[in-house]
């Protein structure tokens, strides 16, 4: 089945809550990458962040990358997301397993590392971008998005991140959800809605079990409080190419170039993002620099 993106107003637009599949999404990015188990949750759940972030919070046709840097062995995530729904990112040390840790669950904190920053771009197509960083406050990837949009954008959230992983490294489920508080809301609605995230399952438990997201948000709010407004797909997309590339490349000084046409008789460029390699021959590289000088 395709991913997809539930999103929905409660209680009478107190709340605006969305809830994600994105099980081929992770799954696909585990295979580019080939991550072991704390990689795996690790990266999932970044992906997921960002597709649910960027939904909530930008506009049609924005983009946003979201770096998360720890002080874990996992070193830095990189997730790119738009509001089409497509999503790619990569892990620098994709090679990471742990020991369970406390609760017998995959131990994204020990990965991620507790001292570092997410730190949130967004192109919302003005001259500038827009950033806002946050420091970590638990490396588990699920309070840190919900820190940065108390803190950065200043809206009382609640975001749960999910990714099972098998014992052969595949993805099994992976999904979680984002809930905002909207003006006007009672104290009355965040309470029952505080008590309920206590004993909320983890949303790969309740995927584990066949329930969407539909069935996520019901079970956290109750089908009679809940409007759903929209369903959309989501997607692990690289956008990568030979031309971007190339652009690339002409941005470099023509020196470059000309060490990459004598020393190495061509060029190598490699996708962190979907590990797709292109080459580009000694003709080639001398196209690209000449093309370049007549700019």
């Amino acid at each position: 089945m395709t991913d997809r993106l539930v999103k929905s107003l409660v209680y009478g637009g107190q709340l605006r809550a969305y809830a994600v599949d994105a099980t081929e999404t992770v799954r696909t990015a585990q295979e580019y990458h080939d991550t072991w188990s704390a990689a795996s949750a690790a990266l999932g759940r970044a992906l997921i962040g960002t597709l649910l972030l960027a939904e909530a919070s930008l506009k049609k046709d924005g983009k946003m990358t979201v770096k998360i840097n720890g002080d874990g062995p996992l070193g830095g995530i990189v997730v790119d997301g738009n509001t089409d729904g497509t999503v790619k990112g990569y892990v620098q040390h994709p090679h990471v397993h742990l020991p369970l840790n406390e609760k017998h669950k995959i131990d994204v904190k020990g990965a991620v590392g507790t001292t570092g920053f997410m730190t949130v771009t967004k192109d919302l197509g003005l001259k500038e971008p827009f950033t806002g960083q946050v420091p970590l406050v638990s490396g588990e990837l699920g309070e840190d998005f919900t820190y940065y949009l108390a803190k950065s954008e200043q809206i009382p959230s609640a975001v749960g991140l999910s990714v099972f992983v098998n014992d052969d490294n595949t993805i099994k489920t992976a999904g979680g959800f984002l809930i905002q508080v909207l003006p006007g809301a009672t104290d009355e609605v965040l309470d029952k809605l505080e008590e309920r995230l206590k004993t909320l399952p983890l949303v790969s438990e309740m995927m584990g079990q066949g329930m969407g997201p539909e069935d996520i948000l019901e079970e956290i709010f109750g089908k009679e409080n809940l409007e759903i407004l929209e369903t959309m797909p989501v997607a692990y997309r690289c956008d990568c190419s030979k031309e971007r590339f190339a652009k690339a490349l002409a941005s470099l000084p023509e020196k470059d170039i000309e060490e990459m046409i004598a020393k190495d008789h061509g060029a190598t460029a490699l996708c962190h993002f979907c590990n797709k390699e292109y080459h580009f021959t000694e003709d080639e590289l001398r196209t690209i620099a000449k093309n370049a000088r007549q700019q």
